[in-house]
Protein backbone atom coordinates (compact mmCIF):
# COMPACT_ATOMS: atom_id res chain seq x y z
CA UNK A 1 0.00 0.00 0.00
CA UNK A 2 1.11 3.55 -0.65
CA UNK A 3 -0.02 6.18 1.85
CA UNK A 4 0.15 9.94 1.34
CA UNK A 5 2.48 11.61 3.82
CA UNK A 6 2.31 15.33 4.53
CA UNK A 7 5.56 17.04 5.50
CA UNK A 8 5.41 20.45 7.16
CA UNK A 9 8.23 22.82 8.10
CA UNK A 10 7.56 24.16 11.57
CA UNK A 11 8.38 27.77 12.59
CA UNK A 12 11.08 26.52 14.98
CA UNK A 13 12.88 24.82 12.06
CA UNK A 14 11.71 21.28 12.94
CA UNK A 15 9.91 19.12 10.41
CA UNK A 16 6.63 17.35 11.08
CA UNK A 17 5.10 14.51 9.09
CA UNK A 18 1.73 12.81 9.30
CA UNK A 19 -0.37 10.30 7.40
CA UNK A 20 -3.97 11.47 6.83
CA UNK A 21 -5.24 7.91 6.36
CA UNK A 22 -3.64 6.68 9.61
CA UNK A 23 -4.82 9.02 12.38
CA UNK A 24 -2.20 9.41 15.08
CA UNK A 25 0.66 8.33 12.83
CA UNK A 26 3.10 11.23 13.13
CA UNK A 27 6.81 12.05 13.31
CA UNK A 28 8.84 15.13 14.22
CA UNK A 29 12.51 15.63 13.39
CA UNK A 30 15.16 18.28 12.93
CA UNK A 31 15.60 17.59 9.21
CA UNK A 32 13.34 16.61 6.33
CA UNK A 33 15.42 13.49 5.75
CA UNK A 34 15.09 12.39 9.37
CA UNK A 35 11.34 13.08 9.29
CA UNK A 36 11.07 10.87 6.21
CA UNK A 37 12.91 8.02 7.93
CA UNK A 38 10.89 8.36 11.14
CA UNK A 39 7.48 8.51 9.43
CA UNK A 40 8.33 5.35 7.47
CA UNK A 41 9.11 3.62 10.76
CA UNK A 42 5.97 5.08 12.34
CA UNK A 43 3.78 3.73 9.51
CA UNK A 44 5.22 0.23 9.91
CA UNK A 45 4.74 0.31 13.69
CA UNK A 46 1.24 1.79 13.38
CA UNK A 47 0.08 -0.89 10.92
CA UNK A 48 1.70 -3.68 12.94
CA UNK A 49 -0.12 -2.46 16.05
CA UNK A 50 -3.43 -2.31 14.21
CA UNK A 51 -2.95 -5.89 13.01
CA UNK A 52 -2.05 -7.08 16.51
CA UNK A 53 -5.20 -5.39 17.85
CA UNK A 54 -7.34 -6.99 15.14
CA UNK A 55 -8.22 -3.62 13.60
CA UNK A 56 -8.77 -3.30 9.86
CA UNK A 57 -5.96 -1.60 7.95
CA UNK A 58 -7.42 1.42 6.16
CA UNK A 59 -7.07 1.62 2.41
CA UNK A 60 -5.19 4.70 1.25
CA UNK A 61 -7.67 7.35 0.11
CA UNK A 62 -5.72 10.60 0.47
CA UNK A 63 -3.33 12.09 -2.02
CA UNK A 64 -1.37 15.30 -2.19
CA UNK A 65 -0.73 17.53 -5.15
CA UNK A 66 1.15 20.79 -5.54
CA UNK A 67 -0.92 23.38 -7.37
CA UNK A 68 0.57 26.57 -8.77
CA UNK A 69 -1.50 29.74 -8.45
CA UNK A 70 -0.83 33.33 -9.32
CA UNK A 71 -0.93 35.77 -6.42
CA UNK A 72 -3.22 38.74 -7.00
Amino acid sequence: MRYAVIFEKEPNSDWGAYVPDLPGCVAVAQTREEADRLIREAIAIHIRGMREDGEPIPEPTSFAETIAVEAA
